[in-house]
């Protein structure tokens, strides 16, 4: 039996509140199978993208909750193989799992400054989602859904990162992206099972993301059913999409697809955000092993994320290089 589920995240601006993408991009394929999307790659391209996000734009962007048709396994493009584990640490990281459905958070720590929101042109509108800056050999990585760089058959442009992203306020700056791309079976499909994305921002002032906010990390191939911590800027009733919320429990295997779900009422906006396993609350570090992807519609209470697998650790390891 198929079922209907919503999209978590994909937000956009009021209707009259159209943005003009910049210069059409490109997109070359990675030696990973990674299709690999140009994005504001000079210094003036990305002047203009930063220049389109002002408080503004960044307050107006409200959720658009997509409701999908019926999901028919069928069209999955199947499991999502597993390969060798690999974990790439933060610091300071023990677990500390307390039961949270959705609350604001209030402990600070390193997650503050490496998780924000994204925003970026979907079909000429203003739109939003979450993501996480990540340990990575450019120093340049967010981590975010796939759905947040590539939906309905195109990449998004315009697409920046605002760490620590407060109420309009980009305490950290305004990251634009350089790339940004997902895994090979959301890039041909979209298929739910691997709604995994990845950017890489340029430099700000001459420095690199990570040697601003600081970079958390990641891993892959890990057993099911921990603890975690999710973190993200829902922007749908009853949030508004001001501030940073979270979740937290034991995670237990999605429906429909071949994920992992956590009792959370986030809504449209936290789509991207991270995942935690071994996050220590004092740091506030851990490792992301998953984002927010997807909700079913007749379990509000319930988010899933896609399970961090071989695809995605190809989808790291490309960014990270990039």
């Amino acid at each position: 039996m198929t079922r209907r589920f919503w999209r978590s995240a994909v937000v956009f601006a009021a209707a009259g509140l159209a943005v003009a993408a910049v210069s059409p991009a490109t997109a070359t394929a990675a030696p990973a199978g990674i299709t690999v999307n140009v994005a504001a790659d000079t210094p003036a391209e990305a002047g203009a993208v930063a220049a389109k996000w002002t408080p503004e734009a960044m307050r107006d962007a409200i959720p658009l909750d997509r409701l999908l048709p019926g999901v028919d396994p069928a069209k999955l493009t199947g499991d999502v193989l597993k390969g060798l584990p690999q974990l790439v640490p933060s610091t300071g990281a023990a677990p500390m799992a307390f039961p949270s459905g959705g609350a604001a958070w209030t402990g600070g720590g390193k997650v503050v400054t490496t998780a924000g929101r994204v925003f970026f042109t979907y079909q000429g509108r203003q739109a939003s989602c979450s993501g996480n800056a990540v340990t990575s050999g450019n120093k340049s990585t967010v981590i975010t859904a796939g759905h947040c760089v590539k939906l309905d058959g195109a990449f998004h442009t315009n697409w920046v990162f605002v760490p620590g992203y407060n109420n309009g306020n980009a305490p950290f700056g305004t990251w634009t992206a350089r790339a940004t791309m997902a895994t090979p079976q959301w890039v041909a499909s979209e298929d739910i099972n691997f709604d995994v994305g990845a950017a890489v921002v340029n430099q700000l002032n001459g420095q690199s993301l990570t040697d601003v906010v600081g970079g958390q990390g990641v891993a892959f191939n890990q057993a099911r059913g921990q603890n975690m911590y999710a973190f993200g800027w829902p922007a749908a009733a009853p949030y508004n999409g001001s501030q940073m919320i979270y979740c937290s429990g034991t995670t237990f295997n999605a429906f429909i697809s071949n994920g992992i779900g956590m009792t959370c009422n986030m809504t449209g906006g936290s789509s991207g955000g991270p995942w935690f396993l071994q996050f220590n609350e004092a740091a506030g570090t851990g490792v992301v092993n998953s984002v927010n992807s997807y909700k079913i519609n007749f379990i509000p209470t319930w988010m899933f994320g896609p399970y961090f697998g071989a695809d995605a650790q190809n989808l790291y390891n490309t960014a990270q290089a990039a």
